[in-house]
């Protein structure tokens, strides 16, 4: 495929370099903020060849292109003289004025935790693979090899506040060094000790609330928007030649106190009601919330909005340790590619079922975008299929308490993150669940499907 054709024409679709703000790439979509949406053409850009889908919200331009979407976006960026380096800086002040409260969340969100979720994901899967090692006496927990890969696989976790607080620097347009220092202060060894202890801890005769912000999500994010904010202050009070020491200096002296004082516990708090209120969401009936989740949450990423949902499902992994929501997630991911398997063996056509087999696979690899766009919803019944498998999987799984023991994506890949050191039956659930999933709506799709390509 030619990408830089692909590229250009979505440009040109879009409005042109003039409409264009800024564009990044998640795993399947180029994500435009457009000047004027007015401008692009919807049934032009959908009519171009390789691009599978729109969809617009969270204040974006999303133009569904599938896995070789990074290939389109680096010639996008060349187009449009974007250098990589800085394709995530802050929007104008103009726009901020615009978004609505959710899409400037939205876009935050995107913002502070998308540069390394594949990261998190290959952290997660260290984890399985190590617990499964573990369980098969293939290696000893208290080794070398457990230990150093253990290290670098937990450390991406424990020190998630300085990585938020690096990446969330360059979102909010602050030095990413000293947001980055604000993440490393809360986890800095003295203070978790101090809280490890219970030791009572005042600045200037104001109690500090402490707490454990390892593996947290929100307070840094909060503390780096702070952290910009005094920091534009100094610069502009601050004479240049003095900017570089000073500013720094002055700007960590107001926000580590107004850290651990007030945001550290306000952010810790609106956390806990975020995990409290999705156990008693998930309490009041796992086997609803498991078929409900199971069936439709890919409607969700049919609109783009799974991306503003990460923080609560890694605040879950951070709250309590384990997440059963996430779990019945990856139903949706099987139930899809067996949708996508179903359809194809139906398919005398040999595009069609080479098409519906290569998205089957791309599903289990865990991107459900190439079958939704490509089968399930032109074709309809695929999607409906889905809904059926996955909503009997997802209450089953539900039912059986089986829960996510880190942060990752949804496919095969998710079995890792299934591996539970203390319940071998929480893997055999997921195994057992992701079977019915694949196999009952792919069996419902072959037998409702009809051998037209066109239906």
């Amino acid at each position: 495929m030619d990408y830089h054709k692909l590229a250009s024409e979505i440009i040109e679709k879009v409005g042109g370099k003039g409409n264009i703000r800024s564009v990044v790439n998640c795993v399947t979509r180029l994500r435009f903020d457009l000047k004027n949406e007015s401008l692009a053409q919807d049934e032009e850009v959908k009519a171009i060849q390789g691009v599978k889908g729109l969809a617009k919200q969270g204040g974006q331009y999303q133009v569904i292109i599938g896995t070789m979407v990074p290939k389109v976006a680096e010639e996008a960026y060349r187009i449009l003289g974007i250098d990589k380096e800085q394709i995530d800086e802050v929007e104008h002040e103009d726009l901020k004025k615009k978004d609505n409260l959710f899409n400037a969340f939205f876009k935050t969100i995107s913002g502070c935790i998308f540069p390394f979720m594949g990261l998190m994901i290959g952290a997660g899967m260290i984890r399985g693979i190590l617990t499964l090692l573990v369980t098969f006496n293939l290696i000893q927990a208290d080794g070398g090899v457990y230990q150093l890969l253990y290290a670098g696989a937990d450390g991406i976790m424990y020190f998630f506040p300085i990585m938020i607080g690096f990446s969330a620097g360059k979102k909010f347009g602050a030095n990413q060094y000293l947001t980055a220092a604000v993440g490393a202060a809360l986890v800095y060894p003295n203070i978790v000790t101090l809280f490890n202890e219970g030791t009572s801890l005042t600045f200037l005769g104001i109690p500090v609330v402490l707490a454990s912000y390892a593996n947290s999500v929100f307070p840094v994010i909060l503390a780096s928007w702070v952290t910009a904010k005094i920091e534009k202050f100094w610069k502009k009070v601050i004479p240049d030649m003095l900017s570089m020491m000073f500013v720094p200096f002055l700007t960590l002296i107001v926000v580590i106190p107004a850290t651990f004082l007030a945001i550290g516990p306000v952010m810790t708090a609106v956390s806990n009601v975020l995990a409290d209120g999705t156990q008693a969401l998930w309490g009041f009936s796992p086997i609803i919330a498991g078929v409900l989740l199971g069936a439709f949450w890919q409607v969700i990423v049919i609109f783009g909005l799974h991306y503003a949902f990460i923080p609560i499902l890694i605040n879950n992994i951070a709250t309590m340790g384990t997440d059963p929501i996430n779990a019945v997630l990856g139903m949706t991911v099987m139930a899809l590619a067996g949708a996508g398997f179903g359809w194809a063996l139906k398919q005398k056509d040999k595009d069609a079922k080479a098409e519906g087999i290569s998205c089957g696979v791309t599903a289990l690899l865990g991107i459900t975008e190439p079958v939704i766009y490509s089968v399930a919803l032109p074709k309809k019944t695929p999607f409906g299929c889905a809904f059926i498998g996955g909503g009997i999987a997802g209450g089953i799984l539900a039912a059986s308490g089986a829960a996510m023991q880190g942060f990752g994506n949804g496919g095969v890949f998710q079995t890792f993150m299934m591996l539970s050191p203390t319940d071998s039956m929480n893997v055999a659930w997921f195994g057992i669940c992701s079977a019915i999933a694949f196999v009952v709506s792919g069996v419902l799709c072959f037998i409702t499907t009809k051998n037209d390509t066109n239906h």
